[in-house]
């Protein structure tokens, strides 16, 4: 029987033959929470991805813990006429990974290529004539109406950043994956250290030239990286990783299970903190390209069976602190989040009902392929809930069982069940990610174009449109409200519940930023 000191010796072996402790000492060892599946952060909306662009590439603005973006690899910004001109300078100095400067028309390539995937982007190319370079390292936007938000759009970090690379690589379709990584981040990707499954490797890049001045926070300020190497170590069993962060094996557990908290909390070399203020949102995604739920009866009826202190115990456990329940399409908390239409998910249960309702919208016994992660437990838990409830109402369920890496390339499919699709999904947004209309993935409605699940709602979009023009706050909130009730109709995804996930640490390592994952500030004493 391997000893968990094996096991973890075993990862790390597959890549690097031996690593003595005094070597470690300026490499950061982390465990996400499910292996890298795409190199590419336009092309996926997974968070490994996007933690994975945080290293590699750099952005033109950074957004500090107030929401607040300020340049980053932008020297500065002015808006001329009257909002309908933006100008962006480039700091000096500026390269790619590859040696090459990184001009202004790598900067708007790469602009275009996000902008034809990303929600905020999306809305931010919709009102620009043109994205193009006046000189080397000038960046101009002409815009047929003002855009306010244009440094929020393209300084936002989740779930998709804007990564600025070489125009080669951002003249690949954005529906293309690019491979190749040229970035001009703190760090450079080590494809000859890879192995799938196992482990990912980043070597520190010396001519990476971060910001002078200011406090590194969030994704602004100086990125200073002050470890050599990054290593990613893939390890699916949680006891492992556990006893590994104890032993200091590892210096960082991104998201530990719930049920380990307890036993992390009371080892003095660990610190166990919620570096995500806002939490996460879990969320039910369906396929409506295909039955059953491209009726959008059979998508509200489910409404009606969704218990979310049911998904939060499932989930994260009975302790309170950890989750909430009664979520809507916005963050609890923040100002775009109200009741309207909550009803459908706070009022009482009826299976029963629920069956009816099926029958009425017309479900014919259609397979419901539930995608299984195998990998990260919560998520494998929203998957057997809903199974189970869904098997309950008299639905045909089948729940394929795969690692989280493959639940990503497979979600993208777009063919039917009985050609390799899906039905269903789960997955957790980060409660920054719903904070407002602009960078909220799940809710949009613009068909082929969304994000998988591909849903097609004129009026989530209109409305959407409106909450970009509207003049102020409040103007904004009446609209919010109008999108959330909308969603409740049209139904592009159903929330399952608010959770706190705590992320772990040796208690040596210092400079951990709040919010997304961020290896830069970090320190080891």
């Amino acid at each position: 029987m391997p000893t968990r000191r094996r096991i973890l010796q075993a990862s790390v072996a597959l890549a690097l033959p031996s690593i003595a402790r005094g070597e470690d000492l300026q490499v950061l060892k982390v465990v996400p929470q499910a292996d890298l599946a795409s190199l590419d952060p336009v092309w996926t909306t997974s968070y490994q991805t996007r933690d994975h662009g945080f290293l590699v590439f750099d952005t033109l603005f950074g957004v500090d813990s107030r929401f607040q973006a300020s340049p980053q690899m932008a020297e500065g910004a002015v808006s001329e006429a009257d909002g309908r001109l933006w100008r962006i300078t480039l700091r000096d100095g500026l390269r790619f990974h590859d040696g090459s400067k990184v001009l202004a028309r790598d900067a708007a390539a790469s602009v275009r290529r996000w902008g034809a995937r990303d929600g905020f982007g999306q809305a931010l190319l919709a009102a620009c004539d043109e994205v193009a370079a006046a000189d080397d390292r000038t960046l101009v936007f002409r815009l047929k109406r003002p855009f306010s938000l244009l440094p929020d759009a393209l300084g936002k970090a989740s779930p998709s950043l804007c990564p600025i690379m070489p125009e080669r690589l951002a003249a690949t379709d954005p529906f293309t994956q690019v491979t190749e990584m040229v970035g001009s981040g703190p760090y450079r990707y080590k494809p000859d250290e890879r192995v799938a499954g196992s482990l990912v490797v980043y070597e520190r890049n010396t001519d990476y030239i971060p910001r002078s001045g200011g406090t590194a926070d969030g994704t602004a300020g100086p990125k200073v990286a002050h470890f050599d190497r990054v290593e990613w170590h893939i390890i699916p069993d949680p006891q492992t990783v556990a006893a590994a962060i104890q032993q200091g094996e590892v210096d960082w557990w991104l998201s530990p299970d719930a049920d380990l908290l307890p036993v992390l909390r009371r080892q003095p070399d660990v610190t166990v903190e919620t570096v995500w203020p806002t939490g996460f949102v879990a969320t039910m995604r369906f396929n409506q390209l295909h039955p059953p739920f491209d009726n959008p009866a059979i998508r509200r009826a489910i409404i009606g069976a969704v218990s979310q202190a049911d998904y939060m115990i499932g989930m994260v456990g009975t302790d309170p602190s950890l989750w909430r329940d009664r979520v809507g399409y916005f963050c609890p908390g923040t100002p775009m989040a109200s009741t309207a239409g909550m009803a459908a998910l706070t009022g009482p249960r009826d299976l029963g009902a629920v069956r009816a309702e099926l029958a009425k919208a017309g479900y014919a016994g259609e397979t419901v392929v539930i995608l299984t992660p195998t990998d990260i437990a919560s998520a494998r838990a929203l998957a057997d809930i809903t199974a189970d409830m869904l098997r309950q109402i008299g639905m045909n369920v089948g729940a394929p069982a795969m690692d989280w890496a493959t639940l990503v390339q497979r979600r993208v499919k777009t063919e039917p069940v009985g050609q390799g699709g899906w039905s269903l999904f789960h997955t957790s947004w980060s409660g920054l990610d719903m904070v407002n209309p602009a960078g909220h993935v799940f809710l949009r409605g613009n068909g082929r174009k969304a994000a998988p699940g591909w849903p097609d709602s004129p009026r989530i979009e209109a409305l959407r449109d409106d909450w970009f023009a509207a003049p102020t706050p409040e103007a904004q909130q009446m609209i919010a409200r109008q999108l959330q009730l909308q969603a409740f109709i049209d139904v592009p995804y159903i929330p399952l519940g608010q959770y706190f996930a705590p992320s772990a640490y040796r208690a040596n390592l210092t400079g951990v930023l709040k919010g997304n994952p961020v290896f830069w500030n970090l320190r080891r004493t």
